[in-house]
Formats: C-alpha cells, sequence, structure tokens
C-alpha cells in the first residue's frame, strides 16, 4: 500500500514535522525495534502529522528495514515519510555517494537533509573548506530533487553560526534555496537560545531570503517550545519536534505542546479536524512503545495535567471548572481528576465521589465523615491522590456502612528459602473463605509478594473465575518515617490491570509484607467489582 495520501488532510501552507523515530529516538535508554517503529508512524498519522521523519536508510541497518516494510505495511491516511540524511561527503558527488543513493531508494518521497551552516563546525567537525561545504549542499539538493524527491534542509547549528558569521549562514540556505530546497529549517542543535533572541533570527533571515523557514529546537535552556512557538510567530510555517519531548540531552520540542499551543491559544487549524483529541491516547501509546514512563506533569496529556489537590481549588471547580483550568481537558482528549489527600475538603470529596459515580451533594454528614477520615489516615502514611481504587473502596464502605469485602481472609504466611549460592525463593499459603467454601492455595514467587499474590489468586480463582484476568504490573514502597530506620512505617503502592484498564491501591504498616498484603487485597476487591462480582454472589 503507499505511504504518501493523495489528499493531504491539511493545507501545505503550514507542515507539522515529527521527528520521534529519527532524533527522539537518540534518547538515552530508548530503542526502538522496527516493529515498534511502524506502530509509532501509525499513531503519529492518527495524529494527523504532515510528516514523519522516519530514520537514516544506508546509514542506519534498523532505518533502511522500516523504509522498505514502510512500503507495503503502513497506510498513511495524512503523512508522508521523509527520510533523514547527510550531504554528500567532501571531495566526491551526490550521484556517486552510496549514502545518497540510499535516500534515493528509500521509497520516501521526502529527503531531509542536515548540512553544516556554523562556519566553525565545517572546518572543524567536517573538515573542509567553506567553499566545499557549499558545492556539498548544492550538489546533493541538486541531485534528489532532479530524482524527484521533495527535499528539506535542516540547518544545524544555525542560529549559533549565525551568530558566528551570519554572512556564510545564510549563504548555505541560498545555496540549496537555489538547488530545488522546499524548506530550510533553522535549528538550535545546542539548544540553548531563547525566544527573543530566536523571533529575532527568524525575522533577519526572512528579510534576508526568500527561503520558506523551519524551526528544530531543543530543550536544553528549558525553551524548545517556546523557541518554536516564537519562531512561528515570526515566520516559520514549518515545525519539527517529538512526541512527548523524546531526544538526546533533555529532549526536543514537544510537538503534541506545540500543536496543541497552536491550535488552543493561536487558534491556527495545523491537524486535520478533531485529531488534537487524540493527543493523550497517543501521547501514552507511544510511551508503552518506547517502554518510558508517561510524564505525569506534561503539558496537556500528563495525568496531572488537570488534577486538582487543594480544597479551595475544589471549591472554586465545583462552580466553574475553568477558574482553574486554562482548557477544556476534552480538547486534547485529557480528563479533570480530583486529588483527594489531608489537603482535601469537602469539596474536593464531593467532586471526586461525582467523578467515581456517587451523587454526595447535600450529605453533609457523609462529606465531613469521609473527608475526616481521609485526613486522619493520610496522616498515618496513606496517600490516596495516587491510589484511586482504594479511595473508592473508602468510599464504597462509608456510603453503603459495610465493606464492600468479596471475601474473608482466614490467614497467611510467607516462607523465604535463601540458599548459599545466593538464590532465594519464596512460598506463600493463603486461607481464605469465598462464596460458601474455605479455600486453601500455595503459591510460589520470586519474592514474598509475588507469592502472596500468586496464592491470593489462585485461592480465589476457584469462587471467581474473573481474577484470571487480573495482572500486578507495578509495586513501589516508600518509608513514610525514615528516621526511625528499620522500624519505619512503610507504604506500599500496587497497579493492578485486567488487561482493559489499571488502578493502583495503597498500603501502609510497619511490615513491608503487611503492607503489601493490604494493598494486594483492595486490588482484587476492586477488581471484582469493576466486573460487577458484587457482595454475597
Amino acid at each position: 500500500m503507499p505511504t504518501e495520501p493523495t489528499v493531504p488532510a491539511v493545507s501545505d501552507a503550514f507542515h507539522v514535522y515529527d521527528t520521534t523515530l529519527r532524533d527522539g529516538a537518540q534518547q538515552e535508554g530508548l530503542a526502538f525495534s522496527v516493529a515498534d517503529k511502524l506502530a509509532v508512524a501509525g499513531h503519529l498519522d492518527d495524529l494527523g502529522v504532515g510528516f514523519i521523519e522516519g530514520g537514516w536508510p544506508g546509514a542506519n541497518p534498523k532505518d533502511t528495514e522500516f523504509f522498505r516494510r514502510a512500503s507495503t505495511e503502513l497506510d498513511l491516511r495524512h503523512a508522508q515519510l521523509a527520510a533523514f540524511g547527510a550531504t554528500r561527503r567532501p571531495g566526491s558527488t551526490a550521484a556517486d555517494d552510496e549514502l545518497i543513493a540510499a535516500l534515493r531508494d528509500s521509497g520516501a518521497p521526502v529527503v531531509t537533509l542536515v548540512a553544516k551552516s556554523h562556519d566553525r563546525h565545517v572546518e572543524l567537525a567536517l573538515r573542509t573548506s567553506l567553499e566545499e561545504n557549499l558545492a556539498m549542499v548544492r550538489d546533493t539538493v541538486a541531485h534528489l530533487t532532479a530524482e524527484g524527491k521533495r527535499v528539506f534542509l535542516d540547518a544545524e547549528h544555525f542560529f549559533d553560526g549565525y551568530a558566528s558569521n551570519p554572512t556564510y549562514a545564510l549563504e548555505v540556505l541560498r545555496t540549496a534555496l537555489d538547488a530545488g530546497a522546499d524548506v530550510a529549517v533553522l535549528c538550535d542543535t545546542n539548544g540553548g537560545r531563547l525566544p527573543d533572541e530566536v523571533a529575532d533570527v527568524v525575522h533577519a533571515v526572512r528579510e534576508a531570503t526568500s527561503a520558506r523557514l523551519g524551526i528544530h529546537c531543543h530543550n536544553d535552556a528549558g525553551c524548545a517550545v517556546a523557541n518554536s512557538l516564537a519562531a512561528v510567530a515570526a515566520g516559520a510555517t514549518h515545525v519539527q519536534g517529538t512526541l512527548n519531548g523524546y531526544g538526546e540531552r533533555t529532549g526536543n520540542a514537544d510537538i503534541l505542546t506545540v500543536v496543541a499551543n497552536l491550535e488552543l491559544k493561536r487558534a491556527r487549524r495545523v491537524l486535520p479536524e478533531g485529531s488534537l483529541q487524540e493527543a493523550t491516547r497517543i501521547a501514552h501509546a507511544v510511551s508503552e512503545l518506547a517502554n518510558v514512563p508517561p510524564y505525569s506533569r506534561q503539558p496537556y496529556v500528563g495525568a496531572s495535567a488537570f488534577a486538582h489537590k487543594a480544597g479551595l481549588h475544589a471549591s472554586a471547580v465545583r462552580v466553574d471548572p475553568m477558574l482553574y483550568q486554562h482548557e477544556e481537558p476534552a480538547t486534547v482528549g485529557n480528563d479533570m481528576r480530583m486529588l483527594v489527600s489531608d489537603m482535601a475538603g469537602r469539596a474536593s470529596i464531593e467532586l471526586k465521589g461525582r467523578e467515581l459515580g456517587y451523587d454526595l451533594a447535600g450529605n453533609n454528614e457523609l462529606l465531613t465523615r469521609v473527608t475526616e477520615r481521609v485526613k486522619e489516615m493520610e496522616s498515618r502514611g496513606y496517600t490516596f491522590e495516587a491510589a484511586d481504587a482504594s479511595f473508592e473502596l473508602l468510599l464504597r464502605a462509608e456510603v453503603s456502612g459495610v465493606a464492600p469485602n468479596l471475601f474473608e481472609v482466614e490467614s497467611w504466611r510467607v516462607i523465604v528459602d535463601a540458599r548459599g549460592d545466593g538464590s532465594a525463593t519464596a512460598e506463600a499459603t493463603v486461607k481464605v473463605r469465598a462464596g460458601g467454601e474455605r479455600l486453601v492455595a500455595v503459591g510460589e514467587g520470586n519474592g514474598p509478594v509475588n507469592a502472596l499474590d500468586h496464592a491470593l489468586r489462585t485461592a480465589l480463582g476457584k469462587a471467581y473465575p474473573e481474577l484470571a484476568k487480573l495482572q500486578l504490573i507495578d509495586y513501589r514502597v516508600r518509608i513514610v518515617d525514615a528516621a526511625h530506620g528499620t522500624d519505619a512505617v512503610t507504604r506500599v503502592l500496587v497497579e493492578t490491570s485486567d488487561g482493559e484498564t489499571s488502578w493502583e491501591t495503597v498500603g501502609v504498616h510497619a511490615n513491608i509484607i503487611e503492607a503489601s498484603w493490604e494493598a494486594l487485597l483492595d486490588a482484587v476487591n476492586y477488581g471484582l467489582l469493576r466486573h460487577q462480582v458484587l457482595p454475597g454472589t
């Protein structure tokens, strides 16, 4: 199937260009397989970006394989693929350069060439003359455009080069433009520029050349998004970035934040209609593929982006959510969340209850009781802002007057067998009553909590086969009062999934195994309630 759409989803007047698969993949600890890259490309197309930079064919076997498979496995509706590469080597010709041939043969309709635009880099890193660098740009762009490729030029280190030798930096752009390049992308490769500096340079370049300008920013000074927006305001009509801000060192401009700001703050349509509502889903889906935990405080799409904790905020949000929100969360596919903590007032509890499906409005006695219980438990080390499932179980118990336990624990124990060779195994025995029966099971694991989890779900599985879907996917421990050393109170947070969604529960105790057990019990109870297993059934 073709990788190039027959009808662009958005006008060519403005380019959203994603480089997650190339520049973003340079992030420390991030490694995409070819299958991962194909999946990420599909998500980027769902977002509606105009261009997806797939990598550097010829220089990287994985990227060569990606372009080969993309030609038959990707059916892009919105985006075009771009192959990334460099200008030819000094002293050669583009027609005879093997890496240029790989770009030519990649099947991508667009080629993005990186070229030196900083005189010092030409002489010290490229080790050639300024004149030969211009010839390399001219020859490579002309060759690829003659072969039917649309060429974008990434002017590497442009802002530093412009500060050092503006005449030469501009000559690189003019040379590429005269040879047929469609866009000249100004790169803040070291990420050290500030928004006013970027805006001034973009203005100056627009006045000095007829080039269509793009912007590519790194985040080393924390300004990648702001610099990208400043460049667009100054006249750039092509913006590059990566999903979730992935990239080497401190990362690149987060393309999700950039496009959300352009569409929501500047009323500028840069994605297909309705695509921005996919932003949160796509951000989290790509985090899973990258095996990088989602950043909860990421603008717009983070789990905390529209989360409210303080009681004062909750009181205002109850009247009008926009009193403490800069945008409606649904515009980016996110949700408002109320965090329950020792800072919570009755308004926070009421709104959290409404979020969970409980109408507590006007029930002042219940609201006061739940609020006081939350504050008392958090004073002992519990935290409910990161354990919604445990809070819902608490709320259910207060509303009905009975804790929603679907089974009764008779006893449990754990034995750890450590050997002289450094190996250790754990064995847990759990005795429960459920469904009118006494159930006993033994579970083994690589640690006491793992063994308890296996034993509990094995025992209860006889009464509740729904538990076969549950899986513990995260386990976190924190010492609440570290001053007490090994006698300190421990908080355990457990995340559990049923394959469709996940939930977190909390346990607190001076004994870490007991704290873990409490969190596991809440996780199982909540999971059964999610699958509409009711107490007494």
